[in-house]
């Protein structure tokens, strides 16, 4: 049974796309896995409405876009590692991992990154779907890189272009450092275990190119906002400014180049890592959020650790 429910994200988006009523059958069928995967080459993002919300179905769903991939971070939490490889809980719980954005309090806030910045590899795209949805917040805003690119003025893309960017395994709030909100600041901490404290000081710094060209021939601007510590041969005054004005200009272009999914009880979403940047707005501190996600394999081979392979000998560490 052919896909009949395909429609854009948004009028007048440059990037994203919606299908309505996808089945299990459907998911497993090697022709509609087909039709969906070259969807999502073209598009970058697919919201998936009115499907199954079981673990079985987010695994179907996922592995259309390539096999699982475990999470880097070992003391991020699995949803059961034996029956569902990749899956993992990202949970909102009341009062912990609060900051103050614009004079509102919010738990689980996020700016726009993309994920496992601070790894040598990255991931091909993230599926989500809610648990435990919440009232008041906890939309994920999505960012379309190769927009990002075409809209940002000339002259700063030509100073960024070829420049590349050092993250570093750092979640909480207060280590943010370029494209700051006005009236930002810490509350709360992030929970951050012993296991999660013993990785991030082990791991060597990652490197991933400000700019990066598509097989398909489009240039994107990728840009973390969330882990960036500063430019290669440029941690300075001149090149922490250069990396500031490109993440409030990001920020900026927002309205222009992004969507912002307030999430239904039977959506999925899927999005390319490689591609886009996302958000997560928050919710009230007093909220409890769910969200499982699996991660997806397939690398764009331009990352690196900042001395050899440290990093990854790290990580292989905390297996």
């Amino acid at each position: 049974m052919p896909l009949t429910d395909i429609r854009p994200l948004q009028e007048n988006l440059p990037f994203g796309i919606r299908i309505g009523g996808l089945t299990r059958e459907q998911a497993e069928d090697p022709a509609i896995r087909a039709e969906i995967e070259a969807l999502f080459v073209r598009h970058g993002m697919i919201v998936f409405e009115d499907v199954e919300q079981t673990d079985e179905m987010q695994l179907a769903i996922s592995t259309i876009f390539g096999p699982l991939k475990e999470h880097p971070v070992k003391a991020v939490s699995r949803v059961d590692s034996d029956r569902l490889p990749g899956v993992i809980e990202i949970r909102s719980e009341p009062g912990r991992g609060v900051v103050e954005v614009g004079g509102r309090r919010l738990s689980h806030w996020l700016p726009w990154h993309f994920d496992h910045c601070y790894n040598d590899e990255l991931n091909r795209a993230g599926v989500l779907r809610p648990v435990t949805r919440v009232e008041d917040g906890g939309v994920t805003g999505f960012m379309d890189g190769i927009a990002l690119y075409d809209a940002l003025p000339r002259a700063l893309r030509d100073r960024i272009e070829g420049s590349e960017v050092i993250y570093t395994l750092s979640t909480q709030y207060d280590h943010l450092k370029f494209g700051v909100p006005e009236q930002y600041r810490m509350i709360e901490p992030k929970p951050s275990s012993p296991e999660f404290q013993a990785q991030a000081a082990t791991m060597a710094r990652a490197i991933h190119p400000a700019v990066w060209t598509r097989p398909t021939g489009e240039k994107v601007l990728h840009v973390s906002q969330y882990m960036a510590e500063g430019l290669v041969g440029q941690e300075n005054a001149g090149g922490d400014a250069l990396l500031d004005e490109v993440c409030h200009a990001i920020a900026g272009l927002a309205a222009t180049c992004s969507y912002h999914h307030e999430w239904r009880p039977t959506d999925m979403a899927v999005w390319d890592n490689t591609r886009m940047l996302h958000c997560v707005s928050g919710c009230r501190p007093e909220d409890f959020r769910v969200m499982y996600r699996t991660t997806i394999k397939g690398d764009y081979g331009l990352g690196r650790w900042e001395t050899g392979n440290a990093g990854a000998q790290a990580a292989d560490a905390m297996a």
